[in-house]
């Protein structure tokens, strides 16, 4: 089974419905609150590249952010 690891921040639509679709393909997750942590952010951003949440890692692999993990999902 799938194993999922996602940074978020509370305030995000996208992490939320990152959450609800994970959820919904009953792929389990541990979701990891970064708000106010920027340390923890740039250090997220510099890793894979990208300047928003969520950052959505699948088995250790980075997938990206929402978007890409619909397109993954589907």
């Amino acid at each position: 089974m799938k194993q999922a690891k996602i940074y978020t921040w509370g305030y995000c639509p996208y992490c939320r419905k990152a959450l609800s679709l994970l959820k919904k393909k009953d792929i389990s997750f541990v979701e990891i609150g970064i708000d106010g942590d920027r340390e923890t952010f740039e250090e997220l951003s510099k890793l894979t590249g990208q300047r928003t949440v969520p950052f959505v890692f699948i088995d250790d692999e980075f997938i990206g952010g929402y978007s890409q993990l619909e397109s993954k999902l589907k």
